[in-house]
């Protein structure tokens, strides 16, 4: 059984719901701890505001973003909290570092942490590719069955919504069911499925790399 210190740190990191959804899928983890000089640099300064498409985080984020490489987005997603695997899925969309799709939708279906998720969505979408598609419509596929795990689903339907939108495609159309028959439990939860706030986002995260 885990010490009372161990369940704090995992609070904290973010993972306050547990369950065993894609246990056998590798998370990428880091070997070492991150120094706190690193979180301060590269996690503190951004990972309230990576949601926030205003004109002053935009500059903010055109600054840095020549200054952001790989090894710097991977410490980032390899670390297990929210704040860190949200700033890296955000400074993977702006850089287009499309390789590393399988770490962010592995991260996705696994939902080990929360706030993380949506992060993970929005930036699927803007790689838009084959195997970003596919994790969106397996996380949908297995989570909208899960009533009692109240996660990303609105904002992973919306993403895939998106691309439906965007590749005249039709794949969000199959989780409509499951979708409705999700909701039955949750009242207060926005049933309505649109891309208005997606596409802000996108448009936000598209600015800065032309921009950088």
């Amino acid at each position: 059984m885990e010490d009372i210190n161990e369940q704090i740190r995992l609070h904290t990191a973010g993972a306050t719901i547990r369950h065993e959804s894609f246990d056998d899928l590798p998370s990428y983890e880091n070997a070492e701890e991150l120094s706190q000089e690193f979180i301060d640099t590269w996690v503190v300064p951004f990972y309230m505001d990576i949601n926030n498409p205003s004109a002053y985080w935009k500059e903010q984020f055109i600054q840095i973003s020549n200054n952001i490489t790989k090894d710097i987005v991977l410490k980032l997603l390899g670390d297990f909290n929210w704040r860190t695997r949200q700033t890296g899925a955000f400074f993977a969309a702006i850089k287009g570092f499309k390789d590393l799709t399988e770490i962010i939708g592995i991260h996705l279906l696994k939902s080990e942490v929360c706030y993380a998720g949506v992060a993970y969505t929005r930036t699927l979408a803007s790689f838009n590719t084959e195997n970003a598609v596919e994790y969106l419509d397996r996380y949908l596929s297995h989570y909208l069955l899960q009533p009692d795990l109240w996660f990303d689903q609105h904002e992973a339907l919306e993403a895939l919504t998106y691309l439906d939108k965007i590749n005249n495609t039709k794949i969000a159309l199959k989780h409509n069911d499951n979708w409705t028959k999700f909701l039955e439990n949750k009242p207060h939860w926005n049933k309505n499925i649109t891309t208005d706030i997606i596409e802000v986002q996108l448009s936000f995260i598209e600015e800065i790399k032309l921009k950088s």
